[in-house]
């Protein structure tokens, strides 16, 4: 029998899931966070949502604009224009109801992370916790900077994904009294490189205050990231503040978030790799650039390159 253990419920899991399971297998994700989706995420408060990774899906895949318009008509997306002329696609009421939707009859298990990964034999055996589960083939979809703790230094696929090279990111989630209007472009060399109103997107909750996401540049990044999230969001605020002409007292609510592996910077260039004996597969967005798009790519590619084996 065929069992296929997905390792990382990430978009690229997701999509690889997603196409196994519509041609009848019953692969298993796991995934050691408490939701899905990875960087397709949204934070919630009392009063808004925060889309503080993706902050929205533009696509020119047709199968992936296929599956999204299918979670337009069962409500977990829905259209945005962001004032640019383009369509684009954020999940309803956040950007995390569209990992919802993919993941709808799969077997997803989460607050599962693997320790540690063993040939057995033909198959694979995942460690967690203290049992394990045995799988005759394994895609792993987690960051490539996190691959060789599981398979070790010294593993050729691992080797094969030395050079992939990604970004971190961090941003910051504020709530301003009011409405201001983000209007003026940011300049080049500013600390923020992207400013989104949260409240503008389609079934976003309306209050008296308006929601804001902010992403910093790569050197500010760097220069902060290893800095205490409390910190860094005080100091990402008066940037945001002086962008927006507004005083620090109409911030109600302000929070940073750090994500280690945000973009790819130098992805590997291939869709996916595998072992000789198609065993062992890696993916991700890492595997083609730093778009949604790509890492629903990479994961339904590995998904037809392992039903083509006629499994």
């Amino acid at each position: 029998m065929t069992r296929i253990a997905i390792i990382g419920a990430g978009i690229t899991g997701l999509a690889c899931a997603k196409t196994l399971s519509d041609a009848g297998f019953q692969p298993v994700l796991f995934d050691k966070g408490r939701g899905i989706g990875g960087r397709v995420a949204t934070r919630r408060t009392d009063n808004h949502r925060f889309d503080h990774g993706a902050p929205y899906i533009d696509t020119n895949n047709d199968n992936f604009s296929h599956v999204l318009r299918g979670l337009i008509d069962t409500g977990n997306a829905d259209i945005w224009d962001d004032g640019t002329g383009r369509s684009l696609i954020v999940g309803t009421p956040g950007m995390s109801s569209i990992p919802k939707g993919l993941a709808a009859g799969l077997d997803v298990r989460l607050g599962t992370q693997i320790k540690a990964l063993r040939p057995n034999g033909q198959e694979w055996r995942l460690f967690y916790d203290d049992v394990h589960y045995d799988a005759t083939h394994v895609v792993m979809t987690i960051p490539a900077p996190q691959i060789k703790g599981l398979l070790g230094d010294n593993h050729s696929l691992v080797k094969r994904v030395s050079d992939v090279q990604m970004s971190p990111d961090l941003t910051l989630m504020v709530a301003i009294s009011g409405n201001p209007s983000n209007v003026i472009p940011i300049p080049e060399g500013f600390p923020l490189v992207s400013i989104t109103q949260e409240c503008r997107k389609p079934l976003r909750p309306q209050a008296n205050t308006s929601a804001w996401i902010a992403h910093a540049n790569i050197n500010f990044t760097q220069a902060h990231l290893e800095g205490d999230l409390p910190n860094i969001a005080s100091k990402m605020l008066p940037f945001l503040c002086d962008h927006l002409n507004i005083s620090n007292d109409c911030v109600t609510h302000s929070v940073a978030h750090r994500w280690l592996y945000s973009r790819v910077s130098k992805p590997l260039g291939e869709n996916f790799i595998r072992t000789p004996d198609k065993k062992l597969y890696l993916g991700g967005d890492w595997c083609i650039g730093p778009e949604v798009e790509d890492a629903w790519s990479s994961g339904t590619a590995i998904a037809t390159d392992l039903i083509e084996q006629g499994l």
